[in-house]
């Protein structure tokens, strides 16, 4: 005979508190100067942003920062049509990975700036290649969403 287990449906909220430390500091308070900057390695020359404290191919701590473009291409895109915890934003949205104009990494971001309401029509705008620009809020506080998100050329 099986036995039947009764299952308690319940959400867990674990607050906390994180330190930016040196280098995410600085790059956020880039965001909030409408800037966006990197980490170059000193090693094989590569640009990384968001900005890291070391090359993850070289293992060297990255001491160089650049301001890099605004500007970049659609690598990789994903349209989000349901709600989940600590989602960015309201659905639907997209969530992009953008190769930045001059960098060697792709940067995760939001597209915008295009009506989401029909994912035919989103399907037939959005491709992997197109050019893309950053879009600031008006207000900024240092935070990655200062960048409100990247739009079409």
């Amino acid at each position: 005979m099986a036995k039947e287990y009764k299952t308690l449906k319940t959400e867990i909220r674990l607050p906390y508190e994180l330190s930016y430390g040196p280098v995410w500091t600085r790059f956020f308070e880039g965001m909030r100067e409408k800037k966006i900057y990197g980490t170059k390695c000193e090693k094989c020359g590569r640009i990384l942003v968001p900005a890291r404290s070391f090359c993850p191919r070289c293992f060297v701590d990255t001491n160089a920062w650049v301001e890099v473009a605004q500007t970049g291409k659609l690598t990789a895109w994903s349209y989000i049509n349901y709600r989940y915890f600590g989602m960015p934003t309201e659905p639907p949205f997209i969530g992009a990975l953008i190769r930045l104009d001059g960098t060697d990494v792709d940067f995760l971001h939001l597209l915008g700036g295009i009506d989401l309401a029909d994912l035919d029509k989103v399907r037939g705008i959005v491709h992997n290649g197109m050019q893309l620009k950053a879009v600031w809020q008006e207000e900024r506080i240092g935070h990655i969403l200062d960048l409100e998100h990247f739009a079409p050329v």
